[in-house]
C-alpha cells in the first residue's frame, strides 16, 4: 500500500469533517473547503483521525490514494492554520503597493506599472517599503499558484539577481562576459 495514503490525518480541535458519498468537507476557524473524492478511494473518520482507503491495487487508484490523503491533509491544515508564501522583490526601484483589498500595483522596470488582481480567499501584506509580499490563504494550491503568477511578472535574472523570487530561494549568479576571458 501507499505509505503516504496509509498515514492517518490528525484532526485538530475546532475542525469539523463532513463526509458525503464522494465529497469531503472541512470547516474550521479560517474557512471552509470541500473536495470530490475520486472513484475507487474512500475516506472515513475514526476517533480524531481521518483514514483514506482504496478499493483495489489498480495502478491508477494506487496513485490517487496518496494524492487524496495529501489533499485532505492540506485542507485540514488550511482551515485550522492557513498557508502563507513570502516573495522578495530585488532591484533598484522595484516595488509593490496595495491598491485596496484585492489589487496590487508593481513597479518592475517596465515602462508602465503592472496591476495584479488577487482571487477571493487570498490576502496579501506588503512589507519593507514594498519589497516583501506575504500571501496568505486557506487553500495551499491557490496560494502557491498566485505566488508563481506574481513571480512570472519579473523572474529573477541569473546575471544581476534582480526580479521577484521566493523568500529563501538561493540563486547562483552567472559570471557574464568578463568571466569567460581567461
Amino acid at each position: 500500500m501507499s505509505r503516504i495514503g496509509r498515514k492517518p490525518i490528525k484532526v485538530p480541535g475546532g475542525v469539523k469533517i463532513s463526509l458525503g458519498k464522494n465529497t469531503v468537507q472541512v470547516e474550521g476557524s479560517k474557512g471552509k473547503l470541500s473536495w470530490d473524492i475520486p472513484e475507487g478511494i474512500s475516506a472515513r473518520v475514526e476517533e480524531e483521525n481521518i483514514l483514506v482507503d482504496r478499493r483495489n491495487d489498480e495502478k491508477k487508484i494506487k496513485a490517487l490514494h496518496g494524492l487524496s490523503r495529501a489533499l485532505i491533509s492540506n485542507m485540514v491544515t488550511g482551515v485550522s492554520e492557513g498557508f502563507s508564501r513570502t516573495l522578495d522583490i530585488v532591484g533598484v526601484g522595484y516595488r509593490a503597493e496595495s491598491l485596496g483589498k484585492n489589487q496590487l500595483k508593481f513597479s518592475l522596470g517596465y515602462s508602465n506599472p503592472v496591476e495584479f488582481s488577487l482571487p477571493e480567499g487570498v490576502s496579501v501584506a506588503v512589507e519593507e517599503r514594498g519589497t516583501r509580499l506575504i500571501l496568505q490563504g486557506i487553500d495551499k494550491q491557490v496560494v502557491g499558484q498566485i505566488a508563481a503568477r506574481i513571480r512570472e511578472l519579473r523572474p529573477p535574472d541569473s546575471y544581476k539577481g534582480k526580479g521577484i523570487r521566493y523568500s529563501g530561494e538561493k540563486m547562483k549568479l552567472k559570471p557574464g562576459k568578463a568571466g569567460a576571458k581567461g
